[in-house]
């Protein structure tokens, strides 16, 4: 599968790695263009490229979205229509400045994400610190896989979203759809920055 990424800090760039390991190919982006991540991908090491924003959006058959909030206006809507868009980003009013709509709860970032981008976007990979992302990775110790809550509205891009997410190593748990769901998984909640297993995870979510 081709994988294109959005965003190249420590979520972006560790997914990068993980899916290049498995065989995806994998092409990088920045805002501040290919050049600038000429030491990261030496560091990946394997196939990984990098390219320009646009050239990840369009090279991507998933495309892996890992910015900060605030900027998501900045994503080409056009190049990301109907596909598959796995959305890592969290709000955080400190850093994003405050966005009416998220603080009055009448919708999630990620709706607004996929309202701007038209795509078949799911919520994944924001709940773990990047650290655990790399570290729980591909394990072979026979411990219990560490769980991923994942949302969207649409079964078939949460159906390849899991499945991405299995193939890593991680143990994915569907949250519900995108509003719902999203919700659950958001930052405040009882399984944000949590390391637990599919069955506790599931529990917590559908608790909540």
């Amino acid at each position: 599968m081709r994988i294109g990424i959005i965003g190249a800090g420590r979520i972006g760039s560790t997914l990068a790695g993980h899916f290049d390991r498995i065989g995806h190919e994998v092409l990088i982006s920045n805002a501040r263009g290919p050049r600038t991540l000429s030491g990261l991908v030496a560091e990946l090491g394997g196939s990984v490229r990098a390219g320009t924003v646009e050239e990840a959006a369009d090279f991507g058959e998933v495309v892996v979205v890992s910015i900060p909030y605030g900027r998501y206006r900045e994503l080409p809507a056009d190049r990301l229509r109907d596909k598959v868009v796995i959305d890592t980003c969290n709000y955080y009013p400190e850093r994003d400045g405050h966005d009416a709509e998220l603080d009055a709860d009448v919708t999630t970032s990620s709706e607004k994400i996929k309202a701007h981008t038209g795509s078949n976007l799911v919520k994944a990979f924001n709940t773990l610190p990047w650290q655990q992302l790399r570290d729980h990775a591909h394990r072979d110790d026979g411990a219990p896989r560490v769980a991923v809550p994942l949302s969207g509205s649409d079964d078939g891009a949460k159906a390849v979203v899991a499945g991405l997410t299995r193939d890593i190593g991680f143990a994915p748990v569907i949250a519900g759809n995108l509003g719902q769901g999203g919700r659950r998984h958001q930052p405040g909640t009882s399984v944000y920055a949590t390391e637990l297993p599919a069955a506790e995870m599931n529990a917590l979510l559908h608790a909540a």
